[in-house]
């Protein structure tokens, strides 16, 4: 269902990243045309992957039911001490949306968190309007905390958003 990030994932990410441009336009934040090359994609696997290295991140693709990349899901900002917590971003493919792949990835994303990481607190948020992936982090156990206005610059506006969090168990 997900695996950490690797380099050969390059080209698949730039060409699923291209294809979901505009899909994904709403959500995140303005990128240039460089991001969605495969020279800055094999950047940003080498950032994830020193990350995963110094334990402050965990990049995985989200793969389908026939093995193919069909998004991301980032454990970002991972904080150790008397915190224990990251926060969780992710997307999926425009034409894989629906099937529960997203939920699937998501509740796979938590079984690592708390179980290998050993995290406390896992936080989410997702843009006010997002009703499916507000369902996602629902069906997951995510509990809202509160709604964040302005919260993040994306979609070339400043949104506001409903935040979660998930507790270890």
């Amino acid at each position: 269902m997900i695996r950490p990030i690797a380099p050969g994932d390059a080209e698949a990410l730039a060409a699923l990243y291209v294809r979901n441009r505009d899909f994904l336009r709403p959500f995140d934040p303005d990128r240039d045309d460089g991001f969605f090359t495969v020279e800055e994609q094999r950047r940003r696997i080498a950032t994830a992957v020193a990350g995963a290295a110094e334990g402050t991140m965990l990049r995985c693709v989200v793969l389908d039911d026939d093995g193919a990349i069909a998004g991301a899901i980032t454990l970002d900002g991972i904080v150790r001490g008397p915190a224990q917590s990251a926060h969780l971003g992710y997307w999926i493919d425009r034409e894989r949306n629906g099937r529960g792949l997203a939920t699937r990835a998501v509740a796979a994303m938590l079984e690592r968190a708390f179980g290998p990481l050993a995290l406390h607190r896992v936080e989410a948020g997702a843009i006010v309007d997002n009703q499916a992936s507000r369902r996602v982090l629902e069906r997951n156990g995510f509990a809202l905390i509160g709604i964040a206005p302005r919260y993040l610059h994306v979609g070339g506006d400043w949104q506001d958003h409903a935040l979660y969090q998930r507790l270890a168990d």
